[in-house]
């Protein structure tokens, strides 16, 4: 499983990056007119503006592309768990199906051992080391 408990964070942390951005785009609002300014000048802000906005908003799409690979791990472990599960009911299912049975009882008796098993009185030998030549 690539996901689990860091997926589940790592899609809080993306969530809580995504609201900030556009609390951030929001607060930008549109560029105010002052009557003052030459129209030059007004058109250096709007430009301002949009340069920032876009900004933003290039910055929400990653924060959301990388929240949906997030969430797409999040939901293939789901399905695995969901796919495991499935296959662990239908072992089970099958298993009281088989226990439902009468179970068969054997014709011929066990074969029992009729004499002891032997045990070692003596240590076992262990090999000495060839002496080397200096």
């Amino acid at each position: 499983m690539t996901g689990g408990t860091g997926a589940g964070k790592a899609a809080y942390e993306l969530r809580q990056r995504i609201q900030q951005v556009q609390h951030e785009l929001d607060e930008l609002g549109p560029p105010s007119e002052i009557p003052e300014l030459i129209t030059s000048a007004n058109l250096l802000r709007s430009n301002e503006y949009l340069s920032k906005s876009n900004e933003k908003r290039i910055e929400l799409l990653e924060a959301y592309g990388q929240y949906s690979r997030v969430l797409e791990d999040l939901l293939s472990s789901v399905l695995e768990i969901q796919h495991d599960l499935k296959e662990i009911v239908t072992e089970q299912s099958h298993m009281i199906a088989g226990q439902s049975k009468p179970k068969k009882t054997r014709t011929t008796p066990k074969k029992t051992r009729t004499t002891p098993k032997k045990t070692r009185t003596t240590p076992k030998k262990t090999r000495a080391k060839p002496k080397t030549r200096r």
